[in-house]
């Protein structure tokens, strides 16, 4: 489940991509869930996504 504020397609893709990888590099559902979440806010805000 992406971060609440994520509305489009784009930024739930790169969340469960970041999700997958995180996990195939041997990091726990969990942590690679909370990384994800924190890089996809991130670029989000970069962007001016957020308010």
């Amino acid at each position: 489940m992406p971060p609440r504020g994520v509305k489009s397609a784009k930024r739930k893709r790169q969340y469960e991509h970041i999700k997958r990888s995180e996990t195939a590099r041997g990091r726990s559902n969990k942590t690679a869930e909370r990384i994800a979440a924190a890089t996809t806010n991130k670029t989000r805000a970069k962007k001016g996504e957020t308010k």
